[in-house]
């Protein structure tokens, strides 16, 4: 299939991260973008995902992988969180594959192309004492061990204005440059499954490496997203608004992105949910690039 390229109109590439915005990114393992989404947009994906609790899917996985986080009434009032938005419901992957949201990451992560890893839906209930609204310290990167890739990154892309009340996303900022202590065993385990050990992990962490923890919480207007670094610890704290906080974590991957195998400590093979449904490379393995499941969102165009 010939390569599919992408255009941009002039006011979109105003908004494209400049030189000291990629530096930023560099140096603090994630960037604030301007307002990437039209109001009309967010209050579509907002209706899109009310339309969706309720009930509506324009398509549904063709099975369903051992870790899928997937949220359904019968679990009752507590944080929701919904992987494969993009392929199950079209209204809301139309807007994540606006090609501005891809040429943004692509300028960050100093790539040609970007392909959607995975998207999740995601909704805080306003109730202080929830416990699942807090998110722990954790970097994505851990659960992306099957990846080849270390530039992935991802767009935190809140449905309304976002604030510190809300619980919206924190950084640990420049964490993506520290050196790791070995958390492989992480990598089988969602980070809700180590609520208790994350705080350690990350003084451990940054004790290891020298480094002093700084939280940077990102208050994101609506219609604008952060951008974070793979390997960048962040999480967020309880929603203690009187709202609910509405969020999709759209996360992305690098043109060079490709499945390998990672042995896990336990000495099983590490798996990530993409592994039972895409299709395969002419040498067996998953496909991550398969347009089903993770659809190309931008590539530069090159002059012949």
């Amino acid at each position: 299939m010939a390569d599919q390229f992408f255009d941009l109109t002039d006011d979109d590439r105003a908004l494209l991260p400049d030189d000291s915005d990629i530096a930023f990114y560099a140096e603090h393992g994630w960037w604030l973008s301007p307002k990437l989404l039209t109001d009309d947009e967010v209050d579509t994906l907002r209706e899109a995902s009310e339309r969706f609790y309720a009930g509506h899917r324009d398509r549904h996985l063709p099975r369903r992988p051992k870790r899928l986080s997937y949220w359904v009434p019968e679990m009752g009032d507590i944080q929701r969180h919904n992987d494969y938005i993009h392929y199950e419901d079209d209204t809301i992957g139309a807007i994540l594959r606006k090609p501005l949201i891809g040429a943004v990451a692509a300028r960050l992560a100093e790539t040609d192309a970007i392909r959607i890893f995975q998207a999740t839906l995601i909704y805080k209930p306003p109730r202080r004492e929830e416990k699942s609204n807090v998110v722990p310290w954790h970097f994505d990167r851990d659960y992306w061990a099957t990846s080849t890739s270390v530039d992935m990154l991802t767009a935190f892309v809140p449905l309304h204005d976002c604030n510190v009340e809300m619980g919206t996303i924190e950084m640990i900022d420049g964490s993506h440059r520290w050196k790791e202590l070995d958390r492989s065993a992480v990598t089988a385990r969602h980070f809700a499954e180590i609520r208790h050990e994350a705080d350690a992990a990350l003084q451990a962490t940054a004790e290891y490496n020298g480094a002093t923890i700084k939280k940077v919480p990102v208050e994101i207007p609506k219609g604008c997203m952060s951008f974070h670094h793979c390997r960048v610890y962040h999480g967020s704290g309880p929603n203690r608004s009187s709202q609910p906080r509405r969020a999709i974590s759209l996360h992305l991957q690098d043109s060079a992105n490709e499945y390998r195998e990672w042995s896990l400590a336990d000495g099983s093979t590490a798996e990530y949910n993409h592994d039972v449904l895409v299709r395969r490379t002419a040498d067996g393995r998953p496909d991550y690039a398969d347009p089903e499941f993770c659809p190309t969102i931008w590539r530069e165009r090159r002059d012949s």
